[in-house]
């Protein structure tokens, strides 16, 4: 568990190591000089974005911030078992019933693997290989998910809260219907991805791939959508109370997609698009720059 005491003392002392006042550190992540007081003396906690921020201003690995992150170590299968130990833990070629909720999972293997439940809560997973795995009804709460690769893996349905979901390959993974809330999401390759009823709420989706994309009444809301370009067909998607930072739509086909009270929308570029009647006048609404842009009859 992060203890915020714990998280506070953590950030000070890393602040005061490369001379930033508390002040100038509040500047840098646009927080109030008193929110990161509350921070140091332990009377709150930042969520996982902002600690992954954080990290990034401070110099230091996110698994700073953590004492509950377990080391874990990889040993060599019995002969005739099949399994591999993993400090106690089975890897098995079926199921992990396991809880491996609040461990630092580094280059291990999960490939192939099915019904992970919510058994990675709070951990911390770098570079680890679930290729191929049905993880469909996965949840993952607070968790640090980089480096991973999920490439055709089955993560429908899931429920991801209060993550840090950075450089992961999800390439020809469906994500139908899952929820992503409170999450930063960056530099991700979701080439070939399924992102039917997948919505995407309340956090940053910055600089991801997005290639050969099923855009199916998928959902971003009060979402920064940064260093993104949108291709492909977009059918009865939503765009609602998010903001845009060097956006585009280039050779996309919008059909009745939902544009509302979107901020910087003026700045999205429109390259060779086609939208429906009704996606049109939802773009003029959000007085959105509709050069490059034609009606569909």
């Amino acid at each position: 568990m992060l203890q915020s005491n714990t998280i506070g003392e953590k950030i000070a002392a890393a602040r005061k190591n490369i001379f930033l006042s508390q002040t100038e550190l509040a500047q840098k992540i646009s927080i109030s000089p008193q929110a990161a007081g509350k921070w140091e003396r332990g009377e709150s906690l930042p969520d996982i974005t902002t600690l992954n921020r954080l990290a990034e201003i401070l110099g230091v690995d996110l698994n700073y911030f953590s004492e509950s992150f377990q080391s874990l170590s990889v040993s060599n299968p019995t002969p005739d078992s099949g399994n591999t130990e993993i400090s106690g833990i089975v890897k098995s070629t079926g199921n992990i019933n396991r809880d491996m909720s609040k461990l630092n999972l580094a280059d291990s293997d999960f490939s192939g693997l099915k019904n992970l439940s919510n058994n990675f809560s709070s951990a911390n997973m770098q570079r680890c290989l679930f290729v191929g795995s049905n993880l469909s009804g996965l949840t993952l709460n607070k968790n640090n998910v980089d480096g991973c690769d999920f490439t055709d893996s089955d993560i429908s349905k899931s429920q991801i809260q209060g993550s840090n979901l950075q450089k992961n390959k999800f390439n020809n993974c469906s994500l139908n219907e899952t929820v992503i809330t409170k999450s930063n999401i960056l530099q991700c390759d979701f080439s070939g991805a399924d992102l039917t009823g997948t919505v995407f709420k309340t956090g940053n989706f910055m600089k991801n791939t997005l290639e050969n994309i099923q855009w199916n009444l998928t959902s971003f809301i009060e979402m920064q959508l940064q260093d993104i370009t949108f291709t492909g067909t977009f059918n009865e998607c939503t765009f609602d109370n998010c903001s845009f930072y060097s956006t585009k739509f280039e050779n996309a086909t919008l059909i009745n997609t939902f544009f509302k009270n979107n901020r910087k929308f003026k700045r999205v570029k429109f390259i060779n698009c086609k939208v429906d009647k009704i996606t049109y006048a939802f773009l003029k609404n959000n007085l959105a720059d509709l050069k490059g842009v034609v009606v569909l009859e």
